[in-house]
């Protein structure tokens, strides 16, 4: 069918398919004529479980503008990353913008709704997010939204991230039985469960419209899955950089997945130093440009700013979690312009980032899991890094390839990975991690008011049409009294009642028990002044907050430290000899803390780095938690009047948000001055607002790090404020 003959068929504006046009669609694919069929644009509830590029999205776009210009409904579109709701974003409101469609984005920001968020068409956000949102009884939710997509719905079986996708996903249909849900999936074993679970259509297909080879290489030949072979004869002997580079040759892009962080940055310098003979003039050019975008990227130039900016230059980079966002997000604006020819990532590329590739190479297929040593990485999380290889209206074929180390394992890989299917999707919310926050959500939010809702809620989960019901009772039954001993709930008769501090806790969207243990420390506060790292270690003491890795040389700096500030700290430091598991967390919290301390005390990032292991996206995830950890802090502080807590607990949170001393925090304030711009205007000479203000935009610029388009900035910036 034509995108033209649908849109007459069920009355869509005729400029869709102008818009689809000019992105090269006027037919619509097989799996998208199937869901057309089962219903789509009928309001009927689907899960679509098919290939990367395979059309998914298009679907759910489709039902979404029908809703909206057709029904003057509003829509939904959720997904699991921050980065893949900023793509959605400016995909959708390029498309649909010129046609009256309000998109709107919100990903952020969980103790607040935002009223005009409900005046978009479509909104995207985070899981997250949505579920804050009905924390916070967001009326216009339940009553506005028609049509609901679930991109990723796969990701159900994440142990992070999977109970808050699944309890939004039946309170939304708890709340509204009428919306129309759209599940999106890459093709998973179960699809027809999920389908079940949602009263939906499944449409499951293996088409895509790049055709996918997948197979193994050893020994300069690949061995395809459709029984073909190739020979790679690249004059490299490094097998990886012969296999990226004979794609690259032919005019391809390679994607190359590694196991660790470390492993991509040395991957990619390995690669480098062959792309770079690929290049034209003007590819090394415009690749300059972007190196230079990269390398100044955090305000401070780092060691890894400038390996990266290194690789990028010669046409070659790596991606990982460690990296600053800006960073990560020119690396992938550079690769979809045919710049940069290899990308070597972890496999966290692979989930959800629209980043295809001729060739995808999986180096490594085992990953060291505590305490079992190496393991083979999930069958599910291969065939996503597959997915990645063909490039749309770029490719007649894409190809997936696996490295084989031996003779012996060309087969076996075969087996384990190529032809095998992946697992079953599980449900993870029967942890009590998570279900204690999502019950305490369900009474303070008022969607439940007694035993019996909570569980007929319960019972509309996934965790339930697989496991029953019964499972369920027992483990709500503990989570209950665990809720009921912190004070958090009460019961009057039948009724569940949430305490202030229960719904303090719900909508500060923490853990209940890192709420128990911020309550704890705060409480032992009275008694003496805390110290920065006294309350950088409570929060890093709660479950919500990440804790670094311990290395080997740093136990001994660890206890020498923690002997020195033993009186600092606000929770009992366990036990080394009766306590060893205890105490080992512990250190981890510290080392954690310390890290915070090095931030907010302006040591280099590449100090960091070096001292604590850590990446600059590392530092940003670890300050952005331990921020919102500090406020939900001063906010319980508040709520239980101990007021020695309130002040250095406000103070802190703006130190560690911008990572500066205290008498910079007056600086920062400023758009476009960060910490490192703020510490040179405070060594010129501008302390206070006030100096700058009696400045010259010409003199500011040439303080280091300001330039001319700062400078003029900041300069616009004061003046605002004065009027």
């Amino acid at each position: 069918m034509e995108v033209e003959e649908l849109c007459k068929k069920y009355g869509l504006p005729e400029q869709i398919a102008s818009v689809l046009e000019k992105s090269g669609i006027t037919t619509l694919y097989p799996p998208q004529l199937d869901a057309i069929k089962k219903g789509a644009l009928d309001g009927k509830n689907l899960v679509l479980a098919i290939p990367t590029a395979s059309g998914k999205t298009l679907v759910a776009e489709f039902c979404m503008v029908k809703s909206v210009l057709g029904q003057g409904g509003k829509c939904l579109y959720i997904v699991p990353l921050r980065a893949l709701a900023s793509e959605k974003y400016e995909e959708f409101k390029e498309k649909y913008g010129p046609l009256g469609v309000k998109v709107g984005i919100s990903t952020g920001d969980f103790d607040a709704v935002d009223p005009r968020l409900a005046h978009y068409d479509i909104l995207i956000a985070t899981s997250e997010k949505v579920d804050s949102l009905l924390r916070h009884r967001a009326k216009w939710l339940a009553d506005v939204i028609s049509v609901v997509v679930l991109d990723e719905v796969h990701l159900i079986d994440d142990p992070g991230r999977g109970p808050t996708l699944e309890v939004l996903t039946a309170r939304l249909r708890q709340v509204n039985p009428e919306i129309q849900t759209l599940a999106l999936s890459a093709t998973v074993k179960n699809a027809e469960e999920i389908a079940e679970w949602l009263g939906a259509e499944l449409v499951k297909s293996e088409w895509r419209p790049v055709p996918l080879k997948k197979g193994v290489y050893y020994r300069e030949k690949i061995k395809f899955d459709d029984g073909s072979k190739r020979v790679v004869k690249v004059e490299i002997k490094d097998e990886l950089a012969a296999l990226a580079i004979d794609t690259v040759r032919e005019g391809g892009q390679t994607l190359v997945f590694v196991g660790t962080r470390r492993s991509t940055q040395a991957a990619a310098t390995l690669l480098a130093k062959h792309t770079k003979r690929t290049l034209s003039p003007t590819e090394g050019e415009q690749l300059t440009a972007v190196a230079k975008t990269i390398e100044n990227a955090l305000g401070e130039s780092t060691r890894t700013c400038r390996q990266l900016a290194d690789c990028v230059r010669q046409g070659a980079a790596f991606h990982h979690a460690g990296l600053h966002h800006a960073q990560r997000r020119a690396v992938e604006d550079a690769f979809r312009r045919n710049l940069i020819k290899v990308v070597c990532a972890t496999p966290t590329l692979a989930a959800g980032i629209n980043l295809p590739s001729r060739r995808t190479i999986i180096r490594d297929y085992r990953r060291y899991v505590e305490p079992y040593g190496l393991q083979l990485i999930p069958v599910l999380e291969f065939h996503q890094m597959c997915g990645r290889a063909g490039r749309p209206q770029y490719d007649k074929y894409g190809e997936a390839v696996v490295i084989a180390k031996g003779r012996g394992e060309v087969e076996a890989l075969f087996e384990e990975f190529i032809r095998a299917e992946p697992e079953r999707i599980t449900s993870k919310l029967a942890a009590e991690p998570a279900l204690r926050t999502h019950v305490l959500a369900s009474i303070a939010a008022g969607y439940v008011n007694d035993a019996d809702g909570l569980l007929e809620f319960m019972e509309q989960t996934f965790f339930a049409y697989q496991y029953g019901t019964g499972e369920v009772a027992r483990i709500v039954e503990r989570v209950l009294d665990f809720l009921e001993r912190e004070e958090m709930i009460r019961t009057q008769g039948k009724l569940l009642l949430a305490t202030p501090f229960g719904e303090h806790v719900s909508r500060l969207y923490i853990d209940p028990m890192s709420a128990v243990i911020l309550r704890d420390g705060i409480k032992g506060i009275a008694a003496k002044e805390p110290t920065a790292i006294g309350l950088l270690h409570l929060v890093c003491d709660t479950p919500d907050m990440g804790r670094l890795y311990l290395r080997r040389r740093d136990y001994s700096d660890l206890e020498l430290f923690l002997t020195e500030h033993a009186d600092e700290f606000l929770t009992p430091i366990p036990d080394q000899h009766y306590e060893p598991d205890k105490y080992e967390f512990f250190l981890a919290e510290v080392k954690t803390a310390q890290m915070l301390q090095a931030w907010l005390e302006e040591t280099r990032e590449d100090d960091i780095h070096e001292q604590f292991g850590v990446g600059a996206g590392d530092i940003r995830r670890n300050v952005s938690t331990a921020e919102w950890l500090l406020y939900a802090a001063h906010e319980l502080a508040k709520l239980f009047k101990t007021r020695a807590a309130v002040g250095p607990l406000r103070k802190l949170r703006e130190r560690v948000r911008y990572g500066v001393k205290e008498e910079l925090l007056e600086l920062v304030q400023l758009r476009g001055v960060g910490r490192v711009r703020a510490r040179s205007l405070f060594r010129a000479g501008y302390r206070k607002l006030a100096d700058i203000k009696r400045e010259t935009e010409q003199e500011l610029a040439k303080v280091p790090y300001v330039g001319v388009e700062i400078a003029r900035s900041i300069k616009r910036q004061i003046e605002e404020d004065a009027v």
